[in-house]
């Protein structure tokens, strides 16, 4: 069994998929993927180095993560060739992680971690998506905070994903991350239970 865990930009998917993990449940992260990939020596790196310079990359050869965010969230072109590269290699990597897991977890649950998942179309992969959920405002407070940037960036980060209303709107199951870890911990026994995962 399966699921998709989303929701927008620093809405607290980690907090929810490591209830989940506490309570037995397996996971496969996108973000840590997507980290994975751009590696140093990685034909993925080589490519980012190729079409966004190599002014991308620090002395020691790994990605400028936070000067190649600049230039991508500032265009929604330059974005989407940075997804051209990157997707495939997340989504092959991803797919092979869930099905060696399913393979050799049959009975355990699986939750598959994707900041982008109704974005890159991949609904389907999943039997239900769960959407961890917080109002806008609450994103862009936690979002300046915990990266450490202004509201005109966070802003631009936030337009960058589907608004989190309409992803609420989409989802099979709603986690409420607005009130508390109090709150969204007994969400996530709730759904647990009604899994029949207890």
């Amino acid at each position: 069994m399966n699921i998709g865990l989303t929701g927008g930009i620093a809405s607290g998917k980690s907090t929810v998929s490591n209830l989940l993990v506490e309570r037995g449940a397996l996971l496969v992260d996108a973000d840590r993927i997507a980290r994975e990939v751009v590696l140093p020596g990685s034909p993925v790196l080589d490519k980012i180095a190729e079409l966004f310079g190599t002014d991308m990359l620090l002395e020691d050869g790994s990605l400028d993560r936070k000067r190649l965010g600049e230039v991508v969230f500032a265009s929604e072109e330059q974005r989407k060739v940075l997804e051209g590269v990157t997707h495939p290699a997340i989504r092959h990597e991803m797919i092979a992680q869930i099905s060696r897991l399913e393979g050799e977890y049959p009975d355990k649950l699986v939750v598959v971690d994707v900041p982008l998942l109704y974005e890159s179309g991949l609904t389907e992969m999943f039997e239900s998506v769960v959407v961890v959920y917080v109002p806008k405002e609450i994103q862009l407070q936690r979002l300046i905070q915990r990266d450490g940037i202004d509201a005109v960036q966070a802003e631009r980060r936030l337009q960058s994903q589907w608004d989190i209303e309409e992803k609420r709107t989409l989802a099979d199951v709603v986690i409420d991350n607005s009130q508390g870890l109090e709150y969204t911990e007994q969400q996530v026994e709730r759904f647990w239970s009604q899994k029949g995962l207890l």
